[in-house]
């Protein structure tokens, strides 16, 4: 297992660097100009070639990219064109919303599209098994930027709700907190919802197909020890799997419901920075959210283990 571990972290270096290549380029090829949008429209051409230079942008792109990889090693990931603030403490400030968010998103799709798999599955079918699917299909389907919209136009329209403007942190209030929260959570959780249960839903009627579930029905156990001591632990490894590859969509989702719900996470902050050419916070925020999704991948392999004893890290 260690020896496992220090491969999968030696190719974070890799993943890195591709990444840090990739949203830098395409990040300064863009369209704008970060210098007029900062001196202005009117501002003279001496003003804008000043202002290029202070910023380093009159330099060559790869030389540029060289300057603030080597920054970036030393965790001096520059300032922001805007605020003139340390881009890290900008990021800093924002995570441990967008990670709430994803938390209860994740949570959500887990607590929900796991058990009705399992029912669905049990009760394959009936009543039950068919408005379930539907649903999932639905779920898949429904963009969630178009739900969140929905959301928030029909809870107006009809129970006069909306949530509060200023964002609480769950330090202050959580009862505030989460009533800000659940709404976006469902938003962003939906197709995640769906997905789990599909997936849930197929896996269980393939394992209980197996010879060592209808031996185990064959001795006179219980439905619920056949379902969850024998049947589930296998049933839920293909189900992690797609959970983790999925994962770049929860986060990929909170860049538009952020913006939509107004909450200040690194997904507002990201859009908020491509919008106005802040290229050093853009490719921060990137590249941090690229290594969050490597690392969550490797949580899931390390999973496997938990979910089936036979798998072997070497």
């Amino acid at each position: 297992m260690r020896q496992y571990l220090v491969r999968r972290l030696l190719l974070f270096v890799p993943v890195f660097i591709g990444v840090s290549v990739v949203i830098f380029f395409f990040t300064h090829i863009a369209p704008g100009d970060v210098a007029v949008m900062i001196a202005g429209e009117y501002a003279s051409p001496a003003e804008l070639a000043r202002l290029r230079e202070e910023l380093g942008l009159n330099k060559p792109l790869y030389e540029q990219y060289f300057n603030w990889l080597r920054a970036a090693v030393t965790a001096d990931m520059g300032r922001s064109f805007l605020s003139q603030r340390p881009v890290l403490d900008e990021l800093v400030a924002r995570i441990p919303l967008t990670f709430e968010l994803a938390g209860l998103a994740v949570l959500l799709s887990l607590a929900i599209g796991i058990p009705l798999g399992i029912i669905c599955a049990i009760r394959q079918d009936t009543w039950v098994d068919y408005v379930a699917r539907v649903t999932a299909i639905s779920g898949v389907a429904i963009p969630h930027f178009w739900l969140a919209t929905l959301l928030i136009t029909f809870l107006a329209l009809w129970f006069h709700y909306s949530p509060p403007l200023e964002f609480v942190s769950l330090t202050e209030d959580v009862g505030t907190n989460l009533q800000q929260l659940m709404i976006p959570a469902f938003s962003i959780g939906v197709y995640q919802t769906a997905l789990v249960s599909r997936m849930s839903r197929s896996m269980m009627l393939e394992v209980m197909r197996q010879d060592y579930i209808r031996t185990a029905w064959a001795k006179g156990l219980a439905e619920r020890v056949v379902i969850f001591r024998h049947a589930l632990k296998n049933a839920l490894i293909p189900v992690v799997t797609v959970f983790g590859n999925e994962f770049g969509h929860l986060l990929g989702g909170a860049v538009v419901i952020e913006q939509i719900f107004g909450l200040p996470g690194v997904g507002k902050l990201t859009l908020f920075a491509i919008t106005n050419r802040d290229y050093h916070q853009v490719e921060i925020n990137v590249l941090f959210l690229a290594m969050v999704y490597a690392a969550v991948n490797l949580i899931v392999d390390i999973a496997y283990g938990f979910f089936d004893p036979r798998v072997a890290y070497r």
